[in-house]
């Protein structure tokens, strides 16, 4: 088998391992209850990994106490931090662990002293290791923690650790990094204490080693407990512009993207090899390194503008001078990237935290060679970071929502069912109503599957989106899902198809604003400018500031155009997951693009766009392309011409209303489920 290496067992101190594949820890406070405990929502969601195959499970992050640092009257209030000690949650972690044990899986719990400087809201006096500006609001300064108060806080992981034994939890994992509490003391730029927690790099990593000698007096030497560290934090000096932080205004530091060339003012690599060194000798019995803190926050959640593996690097360097099992992560999605890691001796265990969200089942797929049926993670953090009341994924509906979704029952009653269009909506309800034992055929009026995620594929900065598309064709065809392509649907047709079901996944389509000058030959959509291979060295103002705007902007610069985009508002890509768009932005910085927020056109004539801003200043941008990036519009009109005659008539995806794709697997899977 050409993945053996990844099958291979391993030990973490006394923890038998029976694979080399861990799941990432990410933090699930959308699936805790009001009290910050763990809900049966929130053991779905681990034990389908363990289904999937996955060795070693790392939950999110846990907070020990809720005392010296009070985070809300109710544990994780306005903060988002599950507490392990909640109330009424023993039995939940019990009942977990022993399904999770059933499939062969190990699970440590992330344990952390909380927050510190990286939470604070109006009313709420932030904690950490000195009195240094939050870093959410830089006009605010932190509260010092007392000598005793850390100590109170070491002593609660003493408790915390009795909790998870006794809950038969495999072993813990030391949340010291991403900028929270623990890494707080173990940098100078926030930690400037004269106690035993401060000064020589030994004080400094005093907390996370009295934390390690408390849960092994507590719970045993052999009970395994590893760290994960951040090795460079990747923050650099300079204000960045208004139009990326909207209401917080500028900030006195920009997140760099880039390894070398500045002075890290976090913790570089150097410092934290020497911190490496000293947990090694306290007797850590693994390391799981990343990099970045919230400063640097695409750093810790990487972006797909990365690309694949991000800080492997960073892991190797840590296993050249520890004795113990060194894991890597950041975007290891790809099982030949993950094998290399491992044939090399790089790390002894690769981490996959969005890339397991978006394909659970990875492992087992991977160990059975069906590579292709691995569904990508797009790198877009929409659905696991980008909002939404629960933690989901933009591709994988289930994510989240096992306990509901999981299980997909085949029908009792084979419908035929007639699907109008062939984007991420369609395909996804034509998927998973076959699974389901439908008749099913897909009309398609191109002569390609895809949709909107055609032009979406075409920059080579989102590679994994072809990838999605690709996984989409595979599935269609193992099903033997019949698709009728070059076939313009009708109100006529649907009616003399005369199908059980009709579901409508008919997209949507450029919004074109009323413009003087919006109809001459100079003028494009971006989606145009996608499907049609651009020309190198023109000069293009694109109208719109969004997602679509803005990645378009990048990707005809990087082709070799001049490029503008105007905006209306003040922001731009605000309709774009926080962590995604602070990094398009930082790249859009870095390029020659040209950005006018707060300016509206006036007029587009054949050589120029005419603009004025919100100071009234006029403006004349020459140009050899205009391209319209102002949103879209749902095309729904067979959905509004059938709805009152046809009972089973649905309307998904862009057809209901323009959103992303997470709404579109989402709609075309919850129908499908149902029908």
């Amino acid at each position: 088998m050409k993945y053996k290496k990844l099958f291979e067992p391993i030990q973490i101190s006394n923890c038998w391992i029976k694979n080399r594949i861990a799941l990432a820890p990410m933090n699930l406070a959308s699936l805790s209850n009001e009290y910050g405990g763990q809900t049966q929502r929130a053991s779905e969601y681990y034990i389908e990994f363990a289904k999937g195959g996955v060795g070693l499970i790392i939950s999110g992050v846990f907070k020990v106490e809720n005392e010296v640092e009070k985070l809300g009257d109710r544990g994780y209030v306005k903060c988002g931090w599950p507490l392990l000690v909640a109330p009424k949650t023993g039995q939940i972690y019990q009942e977990m662990m022993q399904r999770i044990h059933a499939y062969g899986s190990k699970m440590f719990f992330q344990l952390s002293g909380g927050p510190g400087r990286n939470s604070w809201w109006p009313g709420y006096t932030a904690v950490s290791s000195s009195a240094v500006s939050v870093e959410n609001n830089p006009g605010v300064t932190a509260r010092a923690l007392k000598t005793e108060e850390v100590e109170k806080i070491v002593a609660s992981f003493a408790e915390a650790a009795k909790i998870c034994y006794m809950a038969d939890v495999d072993g813990i994992e030391i949340h010291g990094h991403e900028g929270y509490l623990i890494d707080q003391f173990m940098t100078k730029e926030w930690n400037h204490r004269t106690d035993k927690y401060g000064g020589s790099a030994e004080n400094m990593a005093r907390f996370p080693n009295e934390i390690l000698y408390a849960i092994k007096d507590a719970v045993g030497k052999n009970y395994p407990v590893e760290f994960r560290m951040s090795l460079k934090h990747f923050i650099k000096s300079g204000p960045n512009p208004d139009f990326k932080y909207g209401k917080l205004g500028a900030r006195p530091w920009n997140p760099s993207l880039h390894r070398t060339g500045y002075d890290d003012l976090g913790r570089d690599v150097d410092e934290s090899m020497e911190m490496i060194k000293l947990l090694a000798e306290a007797g850590y019995d693994g390391f799981h390194i990343d990099a970045g803190c919230h400063e640097s926050f695409y750093w810790a959640h990487p972006p797909g503008y990365f690309g694949r593996d991000v800080y492997s690097d960073y892991a190797e360097m840590v296993k050249k001078v520890v004795n113990v099992p060194v894991i890597a992560v950041g975007r290891l999605g790809d099982p030949d990237i993950c094998l290399d890691i491992l044939e090399k001796g790089r790390a002894d265990m690769v981490a996959m935290g969005r890339d397991l969200l978006a394909d659970p089942y990875w492992p087992k797929k991977v160990q059975e060679g069906r590579i292709e049926d691995i569904r990508p993670c797009l790198g877009c953090q929409e659905g696991c970071l980008g909002g939404g009341k629960y933690l989901s994924c933009q591709v994988n509906p289930v994510c989240g929502r096992e306990i509901l979704y999981a299980k997909l029952t085949p029908t009792i009653k084979k419908k035929r069912i007639m699907i109008v269009g062939g984007g991420i909506a369609g395909m996804e309800a034509a998927r998973v109503a076959t699974i389901r034992g439908h008749d099913v055929t897909v009309y398609e009026k191109t002569e390609k599957l895809g949709g909107n995620l055609i032009p979406a594929s075409i920059p080579k900065f989102k590679a994994d989106f072809p990838r999605l598309l690709e996984w989409y064709k595979v599935q269609l065809k193992k099903l033997n899902i019949k698709v009728k392509f070059n076939t313009q649907v009708t109100v006529d047709m649907i009616r003399k198809e005369n199908a059980d079901s009709v579901i409508l996944a008919t997209g949507s389509s450029p919004i074109i604003p009323k413009i003087p000058g919006i109809k001459g030959s100079n003028v494009v959509t971006c989606i145009d400018l996608l499907l049609n291979e651009a020309k190198k060295g023109k000069a293009v103002v694109i109208l719109g500031g969004g997602s679509v705007g803005c990645e378009t902007a990048l990707w005809l610069e990087r082709l070799g155009n001049t490029v503008t985009v105007i905006e209306m508002i003040s922001h731009l890509a605000v309709d774009m997951s926080g962590i995604n768009r602070i990094m398009l932005l930082d790249l859009l910085e870095e390029s020659k693009v040209q950005i006018c927020v707060n300016t509206t056109v006036l007029e587009i004539t054949k050589d120029n766009v005419i603009t004025i801003d919100k100071n009234f200043n006029k403006q004349t941008i020459k140009c050899d392309i205009v391209a319209v990036a102002a949103g879209m519009k749902a095309e729904n009109d067979l959905y509004r011409n059938l709805i009152g005659e046809m009972s089973e008539i649905y309307a998904i995806g862009d057809c209901f209303k323009p959103r992303r794709i997470q709404q579109a697997t989402f709609d075309g899977y919850t129908i499908a489920m149902d029908i």
